[in-house]
C-alpha cells in the first residue's frame, strides 16, 4: 500500500519567470492526480509523470493540495499549475476544484497551466479567467516525429486548432518543444527544434525548448541504459536557440531539467557550469550574442558525433560504444 499523503502536492517552488516582456516571482506547483489519461493508452515514450499519480484522488484531496499550495503563496505575479496531465482535464481536475484553483490566484497577473489540446475548447476558454495563460506541449512540428518517436497521441492539427482556440479567447500560448525525441540523431534533433521554433512562433508568446532529461520507468530509460540513447548536448541546445534571430515577438528559452547531468542536457564537466550560467542570462535577457564564443575540448568531440552518427546511420551513444570498445 502506498505511504504517499494525497493530501500535499508533488512539490512547491518559486523562481523567476516573464510577464508581458517584465521579469517577474513565479510560484510553481505540482499537483497530484489520478494522472494523465494518455498515459493509460501508452503515454509518451519520455514521459514519467505518471509515476506521480495515483488512483483515489478526488475533490477533497485536491482541495487539500491546493491549501498546502496557498501556505507557500505570497503574491507573486505569476503562478504555475502544473498536474501529471491536463489541467483542463475534468476528470484529472474536477471542474468545482479547477474554478477553486483559479480563483485562489485572482490577484496574480498571470497564472499559467498546461493541457493537452483536445481539452483546449471554446466553451471551456469561455469560462477561463482573463490572466490565464495555456502552455502545449507540442515538442515537434512533425508528424511524424511526433507519432513514431513520441507517442503524443495528437497532431499538428490538433496543436493548431487549441492555438487559435487561445488566441480568439485573447489567452496567451506557452509550447514547449523536445530537444531530441528517440530514435533522432543529435544532427536531425536540432533540425527539427529549429524548424518546430519557426512553426510555433506565430502561434505563441513564448516557447520553451525542453532538452529530454531521461526520466525512470519510461521507454527511453530503456535505451539510455543500454547505450542507444544519449540526451542532447549542450551545444545542440544552443544551436537552437540561436533560432532566435528568425522568431522576432516570442520569448525563446529554455530551463532544463536535469542539466549537467548524464540523464539530461550535458556536455562535459569542464564546461556545463559555465555554459547553464550563460543559458540563465539568455533566458532573460534574448540577447543571442550570450550563446556565442564559447568553446571546450568537447566541442570538437560534438562535431564529430554530429559527422559520425549520420556516416554510420545511427542515433545510438556512438562515443560511449567507442569508450567501452577501448576499455576492452
Amino acid at each position: 500500500m502506498s505511504s504517499t499523503d494525497l493530501s500535499r502536492p508533488v512539490t512547491v517552488w518559486k523562481e523567476d519567470d516573464m510577464v508581458d516582456g517584465r521579469r517577474e516571482k513565479a510560484l510553481v506547483a505540482i499537483f497530484r492526480t489520478r494522472g494523465c489519461h494518455w498515459s493509460r493508452k501508452g503515454g509518451c515514450s519520455m514521459c514519467g509523470y505518471n509515476v506521480e499519480s495515483l488512483e483515489g484522488i478526488g475533490v477533497e484531496e485536491l482541495s487539500a493540495q491546493l491549501q498546502a499550495v496557498l501556505e507557500r503563496y505570497e503574491g507573486e505575479g505569476m503562478v504555475k499549475l502544473y498536474t501529471s496531465g491536463s489541467f483542463l482535464d475534468p476528470v484529472e481536475i474536477p471542474l468545482e476544484v479547477r474554478d477553486r484553483i483559479l480563483g485562489a490566484f485572482d490577484g496574480a497577473k498571470r497564472v499559467l497551466f498546461e493541457s493537452r489540446p483536445e481539452f483546449v475548447t471554446p466553451e471551456v476558454l469561455r469560462e477561463m479567467p482573463d490572466h490565464a495563460s495555456i502552455a502545449l506541449g507540442l515538442e515537434s512540428c512533425s508528424d511524424l516525429v511526433l507519432r513514431c518517436s513520441v507517442h503524443k497521441g495528437f497532431g499538428t492539427k490538433d496543436y493548431l486548432r487549441a492555438a487559435e482556440a487561445a488566441k480568439d479567447r485573447g489567452l496567451p500560448v506557452r509550447t514547449y518543444l523536445l530537444l531530441k525525441p528517440m530514435y533522432l540523431t543529435e544532427r536531425a534533433a536540432i533540425a527539427d527544434a529549429k524548424a518546430s521554433v519557426l512553426f510555433a512562433a506565430p502561434h505563441s508568446e513564448s516557447v520553451s525548448v525542453n532538452p529530454l532529461n531521461v526520466q525512470k520507468e519510461t521507454l527511453v530509460e530503456g535505451l539510455w541504459r543500454r547505450g542507444e540513447y544519449r540526451p542532447p548536448w549542450i551545444w545542440s541546445l544552443f544551436e537552437v536557440l540561436r533560432t532566435r534571430t528568425g522568431a522576432p515577438g516570442i520569448r525563446l528559452f529554455s530551463s532544463p531539467s536535469g542539466a549537467g547531468t548524464q540523464r539530461g542536457v550535458h556536455n562535459c564537466p569542464d564546461c556545463d557550469r559555465r555554459l547553464l550560467g550563460a543559458l540563465e542570462k539568455f533566458n532573460f535577457e534574448q540577447d543571442v550574442g550570450l550563446l556565442e564564443g564559447h568553446d571546450c575540448h568537447c566541442r570538437a568531440e560534438w562535431r564529430s558525433l554530429l559527422a559520425s552518427e549520420e556516416l554510420m546511420r545511427t542515433s545510438v551513444d556512438v562515443h560511449r560504444y567507442l569508450d567501452d570498445e577501448l576499455a576492452l
